[in-house]
């Protein structure tokens, strides 16, 4: 499976004809391997910052910090997007390969969570550096962008696996739902724009469209999950450096509670009665069995990668797994805890972001390391042959 360039070889995959990098020196040679993966650096970050706005608990200084963080997010965002313009200008054979690997072409629903959580993060915390109008202004536009990408993610991909990926059985990856979960995180998203809608047919439209997004996302990770735990029970565990995926189930389940609590909040002021206050029954009786079992997977995720660091797993891109889908069990628990006011979910939410702090830190540190040496960029090296420590 070939995920991140500088742990799998096939990102440059035989479909695609590949062109000497030296053969034409007026190209950036640094863009031809930075695929879409690295759209995830982006949304890790600005989780980080939206997820420390929604927690339930006031921590002295914590508002300041999210703040910095949400500006390097923007930072982070126009960086990617502007490298992603050269890697498909200056190497289109590259990047249509990308969209022909089974293993790359999933990642480019990371483009669409990029712009939606810049997006929501912007509202919620870099309103108070440019301004409420501004930042309105702003989210909407990459709101309606990411949903636009997402949306278009979800049905190209899966079509592309169809007619032209054909991955062999057993071959099921955690990578395979990024583009599902991508319009849950506009369902969430969506949310935070609703109240700013005039009253009348534009905001309950908006409502249920964001549903109708929860409910579609929701559905295509049903379908998809089992494949991905199949393969974990037939075939063993993932190869030492794709283990941290295994953290990406837990998007779905953290966005999709991140989701209904946030609907809920909004519902009253764009459907009638009865039907607002459902929704906000459904966000505790949905939301509480998702969080049980995010938490289970969760520990099981948690175990595999205590495995894999045993067995010798080094830093790769995927450390990146570990942040914006905590990030969502983090806003999901706080969510629930709005609701139900209880303390155990308010601490669970604290406890889930100490851990993606941590983690984003981490993850951080060490991509910056590896950008600034130049393996990050660099062509990938060819995997190493499984062994009974990688299996």
């Amino acid at each position: 499976m070939a995920i991140f360039p500088q742990t799998q070889a096939s990102v440059q995959p035989s479909s695609g004809t590949a062109e000497p990098v030296t053969a034409h020196p007026e190209r950036p040679p640094a863009l031809r391997h930075i695929g879409p993966n690295w759209y995830a650096v982006v949304m890790g970050t600005a989780i980080v910052a939206g997820a420390g706005a929604a927690l339930p608990v006031h921590v002295p200084g914590l508002r300041a910090a999210v703040t910095v963080v949400w500006a390097v997010s923007v930072l982070l965002l126009a960086a990617v997007l502007a490298a992603r313009a050269g890697h498909w200008l200056h190497h289109r054979d590259q990047a249509r390969a990308h969209l022909l690997d089974p293993a790359v072409a999933p990642f480019y629903g990371c483009l669409a969570m990029a712009l939606l959580a810049v997006g929501g993060a912007t509202l919620t915390v870099g309103v108070d550096v440019i301004g409420a109008r501004a930042a309105l202004a702003a989210d909407v536009v990459l709101f309606v962008a990411g949903t636009a990408v997402g949306l278009a993610a979800a049905v190209v991909v899966p079509f592309l696996m169809v007619v032209r990926h054909r991955p062999a059985p057993g071959t099921a990856s955690p990578v395979w739902l990024l583009p599902l979960v991508a319009p849950m995180v506009s369902a969430s998203q969506g949310a935070l724009l609703v109240p700013h809608l005039g009253s009348g047919q534009g905001r309950e439209a908006l409502l249920l469209a964001c549903y109708a997004m929860f409910g579609l996302s929701l559905l295509a990770t049903l379908v998809v999950l089992p494949l991905v735990f199949a393969r974990l029970v037939h075939h063993g565990p993932l190869p030492l450096a794709l283990t941290p995926t295994l953290f990406l189930v837990l998007g779905p389940l953290g966005q999709s509670t991140t989701a209904v609590n946030q609907l809920a909040d909004v519902a009253p002021g764009a459907v009638a009665a009865p039907y607002a206050s459902a929704f906000g029954a459904f966000a505790v009786l949905y939301g509480v069995p998702v969080m049980g079992f995010a938490l289970l997977w969760l520990a099981l995720a948690v175990a595999m990668v205590v495995r894999a660091a045993r067995n010798g797993m080094g830093f790769a891109m995927t450390w990146w797994a570990f942040t914006f889908p905590v990030g969502t069990c983090v806003t999901g628990a706080a969510g629930l805890a709005r609701h139900t006011g209880l303390d155990a979910l308010t601490w669970l939410a604290v406890a889930l972001y100490a851990f993606l702090a941590v983690a984003w830190a981490a993850a951080g540190t060490r991509t910056a390391r590896g950008l600034f040496s130049g393996a990050l960029t660099a062509a990938p090296v060819p995997p190493r042959p499984a062994t009974a420590r990688t299996r």
